[in-house]
């Protein structure tokens, strides 16, 4: 599968890139923090392969059909993997999602919204999107309040393999 995908953003603190092979251990070790997975809904990885075929398949299967997908982030002062954000194509709701996940370390210090907003902007005027959804399960205050500094809307709950969770949505102002 040969990915076309070869965006990088850059903002104040970070490096938004595509993910490749490389990134397996560090995402790999990343998901196996259960406070990193506890609002995800995927109930995090099962061990290093699952992992390197989230990447080969998942992710890069993404850039190959779509032309986008998640970036990694990096701590651009240090090139650390610090998480992932970006967008991914949902076929069964079709609609392009909007997700993030960071080291626990990186919390609370504005990244998810930095990201975030390289990613919403990327959709909107790269991608020439008109809108981008999210979802959140609502005990995670920490996401619904970067959704909320972001501009999304709350748009409907909705159960998913049995999880509740709130859909959001924000149009592009162009």
């Amino acid at each position: 599968m040969v990915s076309k995908f070869n965006t990088i953003i850059e903002t104040n603190r970070l490096l938004l890139r595509p993910f490749t092979m490389d990134d397996v251990e560090a995402s790999y070790q990343m998901n196996l923090d259960p406070e990193v997975s506890r609002y995800t809904g995927d109930g995090g990885v099962v061990d290093i392969f699952e992992m390197r075929n989230r990447i080969k398949d998942v992710i890069e299967g993404d850039y190959a059909k779509y032309g986008f997908g998640r970036f990694v982030v990096e701590w651009k002062e240090t090139n650390e993997f610090i998480g992932f954000s970006g967008l991914k194509f949902l076929p069964d709701y079709d609609f392009v999602d909007l997700g993030y996940r960071f080291l626990q370390r990186f919390w609370g210090k504005g990244i998810a919204t930095e990201a975030a907003n390289a990613s919403l902007d990327f959709a909107f005027q790269e991608l020439k999107l008109n809108k981008v959804h999210t979802f959140a399960i609502r005990e995670n205050q920490a996401s619904t309040h970067v959704i909320d500094k972001l501009g999304f809307s709350f748009e409907k709950e909705i159960v998913d393999d049995g999880i509740k969770f709130d859909q959001y949505v924000i149009h592009s102002k162009h």
